[in-house]
């Protein structure tokens, strides 16, 4: 497009009585080709954007930069159409209330955040929305029949698209179809599941299809173009839907590995889960000969919350637990039952269960299991009572219950086999290596991706599918696939239905997005997508193994295949790629270089040190918002650039930046390792990974290492930035001046 580019400059909120608007104007905008350059004290009242829609219709203007406050508000207010390039400059909390006003250091790094805004609205094109060449599709699959993947079929008709169930039973309704009664709000009765009517809403609604006996042969494609092949009672059969949620569930704990509880010794020491089935079928007895059980007790965590076997808790065991007492009353009011447990975790309305099963006489021990043996036929179980501080014996137990943790479908049951790196000396005979079970593999085949990057979801340590649980539950790593339900982590039913509600309702934001050319989360509205310049290309695979989200496959030759609608668009492809060949309309290498080279680095004498901080727009860039907000204050030598990612930083910045004089480099983004923050998942870890090559670029330059830094920020550390930019600016005082100032 032929630009047309003016500049508009808030003097509102202090902006005005911290700088000189005028020598602003001049130098901020004078290495640019601008139509003009005005100010108004209230840009973005009425009389401000009148001015704004004035000269947008009246002089064509078509490129805007607003100097004015943080790029993070008022973003609707300047919002002038998809046809308008808008650049927003922060002179508010990131100079006017962050720094003494009228001063001369104030006001060069007002001018320097001007020009940089200048420079980046002159590189930035309007972005082109991607639309494939054949049709979208919006129906969604749902892998699992279950509670939550019934529950995410029926609203998704609801809201008036279709749905595709496959089920791997023969019948839908999954544990559900196994339980005997639930416990439902407002959880102080047991109540029957509704399974029978649940399944019955889905097999009568028109929107759904179902597929019983039926597993997933394969998933090609990617959002909004996705072809399924099903196996069906023997049949294929191929859908094409816009989004997948896989509700597979979950399987209990493998109780074989608790001999040390009885299990396997006892015939009557069981599991929960058979002692749920064995209610539902009619009466609870002694599995050894059948008679009536008037005596339980029951193991809490048995095999949860142990590093030994699983490290968490499955959450819903303790209700269930007292459940299962409450069936034992009811089929024998003199019946007692004996609850041994770490803590009692009955969370929210839960807690009045719990009081209910107090009140009907059952016994809670607080304590750990010493041993769980038999005598004359009948079992008793040695506990160490922490409320007491002694050793107790249970003696005359009909039945003891292990109550087992919850393990996700995904969870792999044996240690997966990839192939390995040409390189890699552990490697069996066929190449192949073995994969540690937290490493972020599927091993339990659901949906089988035809992914470069595997075919199943990358998954937590414990083997739930990966999500950033924090700001966007359901999120998997693979664009238009969510999790819902016990898959995604434990949970009892009425939280599933919900779990199940919301992955549905992703889901379809997910096709409608897609479908306009439309980012999905966490840079919603973003469209603009990867372009690569494959003469260039080297065949590095670096991004395709670098991208978190499986969004380029590759030819047999390496060349990356882009697959644009599951990109999320966090550019760590741009910044992985050595030879620079991948760029967005507005987001590249050059015009970051070009931001950074736009920079005035005073001489060597001015005494005048310059610092660059790469600021994560996540987490980084909100917390310096706050700490302006909070007008703390920091040193006027740094200059802040937001980032879509740290993992979108190309090293050439570095170079660049340092060889131009720059004195040091601050890289600020999200925590990164098993508890990460970081809301593009590998993001922040791959920068600080790639930053280990950095001292071999500053090797060459002659240069500190002490000059670039790495910090963790999240967004509510924002009382701590005066102190981490202060700490850097005194270690870049202690290295001294860029011998490359000047050149």
């Amino acid at each position: 497009m032929d630009k047309n580019t003016a500049v508009y400059i808030c003097t509102g909120c202090s902006i005005g009585d911290a700088l000189d608007i005028e020598q602003l104007k001049e130098n901020g905008t004078e290495d640019f080709t601008i139509s003009y350059c005005k100010d108004h004290p209230f840009l973005c009242g009425s009389e401000g954007l009148d001015l704004l829609n004035k000269d947008i219709e009246a002089e064509g203007i078509n490129t805007i930069i607003i100097a004015a406050c943080s790029q993070r508000v008022n973003y609707d207010v300047f919002n002038f159409g998809p046809d308008k390039i808008v650049e927003r400059v922060n002179l508010r909390e990131q100079v006017a209330w962050s720094q003494p006003p009228k001063e001369e250091d104030t006001q060069m790094l007002a001018e320097d955040n001007l020009r940089m805004g200048c420079s980046k609205a002159k590189d930035t094109e309007l972005p082109e929305p991607f639309q494939a060449e054949e049709a979208y599709s919006k129906d969604i699959l749902v892998v699992g029949g279950g509670v939550a993947g019934m529950t995410a079929a029926l609203d998704t008709a609801k809201a008036g698209y279709q749905a595709v169930i496959v089920e791997k039973e023969d019948r839908l309704g999954g544990f559900l179809a196994k339980m005997k009664k639930n416990v439902t709000l407002p959880y102080k009765e047991l109540s029957d599941t509704g399974v029978e009517e649940l399944i019955n809403s889905v097999e009568e609604d028109s929107r759904i299809k179902v597929f019983t006996s039926s597993t997933v042969e394969k998933v090609s494609g990617a959002p909004g173009l996705f072809s399924v092949d099903i196996t069906s009672n023997g049949d294929a059969a191929n859908e094409r839907v816009g989004a997948v949620i896989q509700a597979t569930g979950w399987v209990p704990y493998d109780a074989n590995k608790l001999e040390h509880l009885g299990y396997g010794q006892f015939k009557d020491v069981i599991t929960n889960v058979e002692m749920e089935e064995m209610a539902a079928a009619g009466k609870i007895v002694r599995p050894s000969d059948g008679k009536e059980v008037k005596n339980a007790l029951f193991i809490q965590c048995a095999g949860s919350r142990d590093s030994d076997h699983l490290p968490y808790c499955s959450s819903v065991c303790c209700l269930v637990s007292l459940k299962q007492a409450t069936y034992l009353k009811e089929q024998n009011p003199e019946a007692l039952s004996y609850v041994l447990y770490k803590d009692v975790r009955t969370v929210g309305q839960a807690e009045d269960f719990y009081r209910k099963a107090q009140e009907d006489g059952n016994v809670f021990i607080r304590g750990s299991v010493s041993a769980v043996g038999e005598s004359g036929g009948m079992l008793y179980v040695e506990a160490d009572d922490e409320l007491l501080g002694e050793k107790v014996k249970i003696e005359e137990l009909d039945l003891v219950v292990l109550a087992v943790g919850m393990v996700p479908r995904s969870r792999p049951e044996e240690v997966p086999r990839v192939k390995a790196p040409e390189d890699e000396k552990d490697a069996d005979e066929d190449g192949m290596i073995e994969v540690e079970q937290d490493s972020g593999f599927f091993a339990n085949s659901a949906l089988n991706l035809e992914y470069r990057q595997g075919p199943e979801l990358p998954t937590l340590q414990y083997g739930f599918p990966d999500s950033h649980y924090i700001c966007f539950p359901y999120e998997t790593r693979r664009t238009g696939i969510y999790a819902a339900g016990c898959v995604r982590k434990p949970m009892e039913i009425a939280r599933a239905k919900d779990d199940a509600t919301g992955a549905a309702m992703k889901a379809i934001q997910c096709t409608e997005a897609t479908a306009i050319g439309m980012a999905v989360h966490p840079r919603a509205g973003d469209m603009s997508y990867p372009e690569f310049n494959m003469q260039r290309c080297t065949q590095c695979k670096r991004c395709t193994e670098e991208c978190p989200f499986g969004a380029i496959n590759e030819d047999e030759k390496a060349n990356p295949l882009p697959n644009p609608t599951r990109c999320r668009r966090c550019s760590i492809c741009m910044g992985s790629c050595p030879e620079r060949i991948i760029s967005f309309k507005n987001y590249s290498v050059s015009m970051i270089g070009n931001m950074l080279k736009a920079i005035h680095v005073p001489e060597e004498d001015e005494e005048k040190p310059r610092v660059i901080a790469l600021v994560c727009e996540n987490d980084a860039y909100p917390a310096l918002d706050m700490a302006g907000i909070k007008r703390m204050t920091w040193s006027p030598y740094i200059r802040f650039i937001p980032v879509r990612c740290l993992g979108s930083i190309n090293l050439i910045w570095v170079a660049d930046a340092l060889s131009r004089g720059i004195d040091g480099l601050l890289l600020m983004g999200c925590r990164h390792g098993d508890d990460y923050q970081c809301h593009f998942m590998k993001g922040s870890e791959l920068a600080n990974t790639r930053l280990d090559k950095v001292s071999e670029t500053l090797d060459r330059l002659a240069l500190e290492s002490d000059r670039v830094q790495f910090v963790e920020i999240g967004i509510t550390d924002y009382d701590k930035i005066p102190g981490i930019i202060g700490e850097f600016m005194e270690k870049i005082e202690e290295v001294g001046p860029n011998p490359y100032k000047g050149w």
